[in-house]
């Protein structure tokens, strides 16, 4: 399974964030990748800089027959056309997309890190993979994202957009 978290809080040359989003997917099933299946959009508050606009994110299923790296290359030319720059990190963002698991694999060392190091504590992520994949299970620890949402603080849950 390829997981990919998607997540925008500017406007930007594909509109508002959530029309971002909406536009990211579809450029997920073409080309390179194809969607499997995609959860339900969620707006939640942002992460790391707080003084920003909130978050819609989503998480998705792709299919493809890229590598790790890339995928990664392909996921960020993808931000590149929808208008990311890469300056404040945690900052606004008119795209990000992030590739969390590929097939299990386990790697540090060279990019992308596998799985995404900050799955356990982000419940813009885990929510929508527990939605989607309620048998997923995180390759190093092997707990399922609802038992990793389980820890966290559900004030942060979001709400469903």
């Amino acid at each position: 399974m390829i997981l990919i978290a998607l997540g925008s809080n500017s406007d930007g040359p594909w509109g508002t964030p959530r029309e971002a989003v909406g536009e990211a997917l579809r450029r997920l099933d073409s080309g390179a990748t194809r969607l499997k299946q995609a959860s339900q959009l969620l707006v939640t508050a942002p992460f790391g800089v707080t003084d920003q606009p909130d978050f819609v994110n989503a998480v998705a299923e792709i299919a493809t027959d890229l590598g790790p790296a890339d995928l990664l290359q392909h996921l960020h030319d993808i931000e590149r056309k929808a208008g990311r720059q890469r300056t404040l990190r945690w900052g606004p963002r008119t795209l990000d997309l992030d590739l969390i698991d590929y097939h299990g694999l386990i790697r540090r060392d060279p990019p992308p890190v596998l799985p995404h190091p900050g799955i356990a504590e982000r419940i813009f992520v885990l929510a929508p993979i527990a939605e989607i994949a309620p048998d997923w299970r995180h390759p190093e620890t092997g707990l399922t994202a609802a038992a990793m949402l389980r820890r966290l603080d559900p004030a942060g849950e979001g709400r469903l957009l």
